[in-house]
């Protein structure tokens, strides 16, 4: 008698994280045939050659004997406090007991989510968005409702078109910024009217700021707790990508806001970060000497910087195609280039992704991984060496080249 398959949460029939999806299985078989793939698609500096700064490893190896039991479930009262001066210098009304730590912020979001959501209930999401947001909140059984922020308006938000989205089952906002996978930073006035929002229909705030740091060309990054006074919001931060230290698995929520407002969430949090014990203790000795240490990422930003050349590398690369357009990244460590479908009408961005890594061994994320209906748009990290994004560019215009004869698309000559 044949037995049943294992039947699956049907939670999960809507839920994508393309990062690691099908492309980076494929990736995974061809790696096992001998083939050496270029991994683009995940934001990993310690793939691409980038050391965690020295002072965190030391601070970790030290404290390594005082690591081997359970701390509170909130975590290090010293990683905490050290959090929350952080946020007050930037003008918020941070405190130790409204911060908690999670093993990366990934953790933190769904632990927020599983807080706030009934079933039904619906999360304003930026689009294109990190997927994470619209996987976590499907799978806390809530509803994401996508706002638009196109490239024709430098991947920013309308706050008059997020407020027409409110209904009253909406629960949550979500701003992410510096933006992931777009670059954008956006400006004060942007922010503020996101709060008014808020404010207006009693959301919540919940704020991505992971790459809070990671600027470029004068980029001014604001944020958002400072602003919304309040209005409960959920600032999002951490040693991933600021600090380079992605393997460590440290994040951080703050919560800010009025009291009386934000005080059943801090107690729901409380529960759900009881339930889980504790997060990864020996990584949290590196929080205090990462906030209060020197900033190493800003001599990788600055002009003459490895991020700054090799954002200066994707753009060359850029304005160089036949094909390619795209808004300049101001921060975070990504590119969302896009296909003129002017010169290729019909490009589907999965077909080309999976192409490029058929035959040029890299592996990017398509556009459309990102929950936006377009196709034409793919993302790249400026990890690797400018060099290395040199030779990656000229391998996407070759495949660019092979998708445009093979659609019999009229090609510009020069």
């Amino acid at each position: 008698m044949q037995k049943q398959t294992v039947a699956v949460s049907a939670r999960l029939d809507q839920v994508r994280y393309d990062i690691r999806g099908p492309l980076s299985r494929r990736a995974h078989e061809l790696e096992a045939e001998g083939r050496q793939i270029l991994r683009l698609n995940i934001g990993n500096p310690g793939l691409f050659g980038f050391r965690v700064p020295q002072h965190l490893r030391d601070a970790i190896a030290e404290k390594l004997p005082q690591s081997e039991a359970y701390c509170h479930q909130q975590g290090l009262l010293e990683a905490r406090e050290a959090i929350a001066a952080q946020h007050r210098r930037h003008g918020a009304d941070a405190a130790a007991e409204r911060v908690f730590l999670g093993n990366g912020v990934s953790e933190l979001i769904g632990l927020s989510l599983s807080a706030l959501l009934d079933p039904g209930d619906e999360v304003l999401v930026p689009a294109p968005d990190y997927p994470l947001w619209t996987a976590a909140t499907r799978l806390n059984g809530g509803v994401p409702v996508h706002y638009q922020c196109p490239p024709e308006r430098q991947h920013l938000p309308d706050p008059d078109e997020i407020a027409a989205l409110v209904t009253p089952r909406t629960k949550a906002l979500v701003v992410i910024n510096p933006n992931n996978p777009t670059g954008a930073v956006y400006p004060r006035e942007i922010l503020q009217a996101l709060v008014a929002i808020a404010e207006r229909h009693g959301l919540v705030l919940l704020c991505d700021e992971i790459y809070d740091s990671v600027l470029y060309d004068g980029a001014r990054f604001e944020p958002l707790a400072p602003l919304a006074f309040d209005v409960p919001c959920i600032s999002y931060g951490g040693l991933s990508k600021v600090h380079l230290a992605c393997g460590y698995r440290v994040g951080w929520l703050s919560v800010t806001g009025a009291e009386r407002r934000i005080k059943p969430l801090l107690h729901a949090l409380d529960l759900l970060a009881s339930l889980r014990l504790c997060s990864n203790v020996p990584a949290q000795w590196a929080i205090r000497p990462a906030l209060e240490g020197p900033n190493e990422i800003g001599a990788l930003t600055q002009p003459g910087g490895r991020l700054h050349q090799a954002r200066a590398a994707i753009l060359r690369g850029v304005a160089q195609s036949e094909f390619l357009r795209m808004v300049t990244p101001h921060a975070a460590l990504y590119a969302f280039p896009s296909v003129d479908p002017e010169r290729l009408p019909g490009f589907d961005d999965e077909a080309f992704a999976l192409s490029l890594l058929e035959h040029e061994s890299i592996i990017l994320v398509p556009g459309s991984s990102f929950n936006i209906a377009t196709r034409n748009h793919f993302r790249v990290t400026m990890l690797p060496q400018p060099a290395v994004l040199d030779t990656v560019f000229a391998a996407i215009e070759r495949e660019l080249v092979r998708t445009a004869e093979k659609a019999g698309a009229t090609r510009r000559v020069a």
